[in-house]
């Protein structure tokens, strides 16, 4: 039986959008060496792809790794948030619930390059909420909530601890 926390592929693909925009948003705060920001850029050429309804589900779910093996090459913790915000997104072919890991990573990667600012984390939280259209909203909405289902992204654990779990909380609290 699929987890809840999947959602359709249609339903994926919709969510990928919004996980690609938080994704690239903070995108400028992730440098690192050659293969590593390629890697990057070919997981939002991808995932821009998926979220078009280009690609094979499958060939995106193979890849998903891609992305957050480059954050281990970034040349700053905010640079390695964003790195992952980008794998997030790219998961999403994998599990809907990705899109908001993605959102999450972003509003990590800004508060750690503007740990004096906790302002700047609200204000990326609101800009992504703002980014959500209908669909995505009531795709989002089908996700149960960060902590209530023992597996995937939304399970207890990283994601939802510390401003991640902040972040995803908020968000789900404003679909």
């Amino acid at each position: 039986m699929a987890s809840i926390q999947t959602l359709s592929d249609s339903e994926r693909r919709t969510v990928a959008r919004w996980a690609l925009a938080c994704a690239e948003h903070v995108l400028p705060l992730f440098s690192a060496d050659t293969a590593a920001e390629e890697a990057i850029s070919d997981a939002i050429a991808r995932t821009r792809a998926y979220s078009a309804g280009e690609g094979r589900t499958a060939d995106e779910i193979a890849k998903r790794f891609v992305a957050g093996k480059a954050a281990r090459a970034a040349t700053t913790p905010a640079g390695a948030a964003a790195a992952r915000s980008v794998a997030q997104a790219s998961a999403v072919a994998h599990m809907g619930a990705h899109a908001l890991g993605a959102a999450a990573y972003a509003a990590k990667a800004v508060s750690l390059a503007h740990k004096d600012r906790p302002d700047l984390v609200e204000k990326e939280v609101r800009w992504q909420l703002d980014q959500l259209t209908e669909p995505e909203r009531v795709a989002l909405r089908r996700l149960p909530p960060l902590g209530n289902d023992s597996s995937g992204p939304l399970a207890p654990g990283l994601l939802s601890q510390g401003v991640l779990g902040t972040t995803i909380r908020e968000i789900q609290a404003q679909l």
